[in-house]
C-alpha cells in the first residue's frame, strides 16, 4: 500500500481531488487530500498572514502527525512551490515527487520571480479589490463543460496574495533532484494559451533536466477534474 498527499493549486481546495481519490483508494492506497489555510472550507482563516511558508507547514503538519512515511507528494499549480518546501523539511518521509502542471521551483524564487507579469497583476488586483492581501478567482482553469464547471466556479474562493510572494527557502536546495520525480503536463491549452504560457511563464514548462519521468495529459490545467481516471492511472505508475 502506497501512501498519497495531492496538494491542491491556488483559488482550490481538497474538494477538487474528488473524482481521482476513489481511483486511488480503489487500488488499496491512502490518499489525503488537505485543504490549505485560508482556502474553501478554511476560507474563514484567510488573513494577510497566511503565506508560502503557512501552506508549507500545513502539509509538514499533516505528515507528521499522521506519522506517513513512503509519501507520495503530489502538487497541482501552485502547489509545486508547496511540496518543495515539505520535500526539503522532511526529505526522509517522501517517496516520490509529483508536479502536475506546475514548474519546479528553485531556491529563493518565488511565483512573482517565475511569473512577474501575471503576478503584478494579481497583485494590482488584491490592491484594488481584495484589501491588498487576497485575490478573487477569475477564469475556468480549463474546465469547459457541466456539471464541472459549475461545481469549480461554485467551489473556488480567494487565494492569499502572499503565498504568490513569498519566496521558498530551502536547506538543500538540490533536494528535488535527490528524489524520484514525476512531471505531468496538461497539453490541452489550445495553440494560443499555450504560447502565451510559453511567454508569461515559460518556467511552467516541462523540466529538461535529467531524471525527470515525463507524461502528458490531453486536457485543461485541472486535470483532477476532466480526467481524474488518466490522472490516477498516471499516478498508480508511480507505485
Amino acid at each position: 500500500m502506497a501512501t498519497f498527499v495531492l496538494v491542491h493549486g491556488g483559488w482550490h481546495g481538497g474538494w477538487c481531488w474528488q473524482k481521482v481519490i476513489p481511483f486511488l483508494e480503489a487500488a488499496g492506497h491512502e490518499v489525503y487530500a488537505p485543504t490549505l489555510t485560508g482556502l474553501a472550507e478554511r476560507a474563514s482563516e484567510l488573513s494577510p498572514e497566511v503565506g508560502l511558508e503557512t501552506h508549507i507547514q500545513d502539509i509538514v503538519g499533516l505528515i507528521t502527525e499522521k506519522n506517513l512515511h513512503g509519501v507520495i507528494l503530489v502538487g497541482h499549480s501552485s502547489g509545486g512551490m508547496v511540496i518543495t518546501g515539505v520535500v526539503d523539511q522532511v526529505p526522509e518521509r517522501i517517496a516520490h515527487l509529483v508536479y502536475l502542471d506546475t514548474f519546479v521551483p528553485r531556491d529563493g524564487e518565488s511565483m512573482a520571480d517565475v511569473s512577474p507579469v501575471v503576478i503584478g497583476l494579481l497583485r494590482k488586483q488584491a490592491q484594488s479589490h481584495g484589501d491588498g492581501y487576497k485575490v478573487a478567482s477569475r477564469g475556468t482553469y480549463g474546465v469547459t463543460t457541466e456539471p464541472d464547471l459549475s461545481w469549480v466556479l461554485r467551489s473556488v474562493t480567494p487565494q492569499p496574495l502572499k503565498t504568490f510572494e513569498q519566496p521558498l527557502h530551502l536547506k538543500n536546495p538540490a533536494i528535488v533532484s535527490a528524489k524520484p520525480r514525476t512531471h505531468i503536463a496538461c497539453t490541452g491549452l489550445g495553440c494560443f494559451r499555450s504560447l502565451m504560457r510559453r511567454i508569461l511563464a515559460r518556467r511552467a514548462l516541462p523540466p529538461t533536466e535529467a531524471g525527470w519521468r515525463q507524461r502528458q495529459l490531453p486536457t485543461g490545467h485541472c486535470a483532477m477534474i476532466t480526467m481524474p481516471r488518466e490522472l490516477a492511472d498516471l499516478l498508480l505508475e508511480v507505485v
